[in-house]
């Protein structure tokens, strides 16, 4: 991690004030910002943390800080300790303790046991950019809130970082939702992730998401959360990866593009391979389009790559579709708030109602997806292997990278379609 001070700025400050606010210190903003009052805030959380208050966020203070941002902490039990005595100690409350912890009897709690302790918030921040570190975090801190979901990683990308997703349920249908195909598109993590923590408080309370019993959705169908498939590129984008060799290959590549915006405009992996471009459906002819566009080599969007699945990330989504029974698959991307639901002339069974439901509970427009971008993506390879429905979600308006200020109205308008891509199969 980065060692951070008065006068830095950038994504990992965001953090910084995040974790802090959550820390006990609500008043500071959240602005990406090293100033004055983060200065103030950091020395007096070193002070009570037992560190040396020099307002300097090192290895230590990030360790120390950390936890806010994966939402739990360890204890470790000690002779007169009770989850009430617990629960008062950190600042939360007994039944997120017992949630995290279902195997332990509160009434027989033994010396030395080491529980999950689940701070008193909601886990998904709305109000900072992501990065794959944030990502990872967050589904680790789900995993410990809400022990009966389950947790992996599909692969890695080209700089090594997990893919990571969460499954939801033990149900026979199965279904595949996968967000951040492309690095400047982001924002669409997060509406994966809250959707994930929503649907798993939901279903820890035994109660409705989007007008569906989260238990029955539970029971009856199994549904994987892929929130970003191009970490290396999100992290690009949000200024996390400002140096290094990965990052001084991207700056060459972005140089001979000069036309993009860098980092902004970055969409590709790491190695300048658009991942949604890798598919084989008509690879080849997305080939010639892209081709005649002028991008012929590594690029910061629409390079095809040497051939398809070649880009890690892709092969490693393409793997995963091919291990499973996915009935429907959503890819969320941005922007335009359109639903794209078809691939050439193929129209699986039901496909074009699901489409038209989705419209109706989001107000987006269900669109055919132009010529020019309708080969060798996600949604195209699924629905010519599989003959099932798949749809590209097109969130938000503007010019990506999207600001964080769209985010509520993005999700909003998106969870009728999350609870329905398993309602309406």
């Amino acid at each position: 991690m980065d060692v951070l001070r008065f006068g830095s700025r950038g994504t990992l400050v965001e953090y910084v004030q995040l974790a802090l606010t959550r820390a006990g210190y609500p008043e500071l903003r959240v602005d990406g910002v090293f100033g004055a009052r983060t200065l103030d805030a950091v020395r007096d959380f070193q002070q009570r943390n037992r560190l040396r208050p020099d307002g300097v966020v090192g290895s230590r203070t990030w360790n120390q800080l950390i936890p806010y941002l994966k939402g739990y902490t360890t204890h470790t039990v000690r002779a007169g300790d009770t989850f009430f005595r617990i629960a008062q100690t950190y600042g939360t409350d007994i039944r997120r303790i017992m949630l995290a912890n279902p195997t332990v009897d509160p009434r027989n709690l033994q010396i030395g046991t080491v529980l999950y302790v689940p701070f008193n918030f909601t886990l998904v921040p709305t109000q900072v950019a992501y990065s794959s570190m944030l990502n990872a975090w967050i589904v680790e801190g789900l995993g410990v809130r809400y022990p009966f979901l389950r947790t992996g990683s599909i692969g890695q990308s080209v700089m090594g970082r997990e893919l990571v997703y969460l499954r939801f349920g033990n149900g026979e249908k199965e279904i595949f939702y996968n967000a951040a195909h492309h690095a400047n598109e982001w924002l669409t993590t997060p509406v994966l992730l809250q959707f994930a923590e929503q649907y798993a408080d939901s279903y820890a309370e035994g109660s409705e998401i989007g007008g569906a019993l989260a238990a029955r959705l539970f029971r009856e169908y199994s549904l994987y959360l892929l929130p970003m498939v191009d970490p290396d590129g999100v992290d690009l984008v949000t200024g996390v990866l400002t140096s290094g060799g990965f990052y001084n290959r991207a700056r060459r590549i972005a140089d001979d593009y000069s036309q993009i915006p860098f980092p902004n405009g970055w969409k590709a992996n790491i190695a300048g391979v658009d991942l949604n471009l890798q598919y084989p459906a008509n690879w080849e002819e997305a080939k010639r389009i892209k081709y005649e566009q002028g991008f012929v080599s590594p690029a910061p969007r629409d390079f095809v790559g040497s051939a398809p699945l070649v880009a890690p990330e892709s092969y490693a989504v393409y793997q995963f579709t091919r291990a499973h029974d996915f009935l429907l698959t959503l890819s969320y991307h941005s922007q335009g708030e359109i639903i794209y639901w078809k691939y050439l002339d193929y129209e699986p069974e039901r496909s074009r109602e699901i489409a038209d439901y989705f419209g109706e509970v989001s107000g987006y427009a269900v669109e055919e997806t132009p010529y020019a971008s309708g080969f060798a993506g996600y949604k195209d390879w699924f629905i010519e292997t599989y003959n099932r429905p798949g749809y590209t979600i097109e969130v938000g308006i503007g010019t990506s990278p999207l600001p964080v200020s769209q985010f509520p109205k993005i999700y909003r308008d998106n969870l009728g379609i999350l609870v329905g891509g398993m309602t309406q199969i």
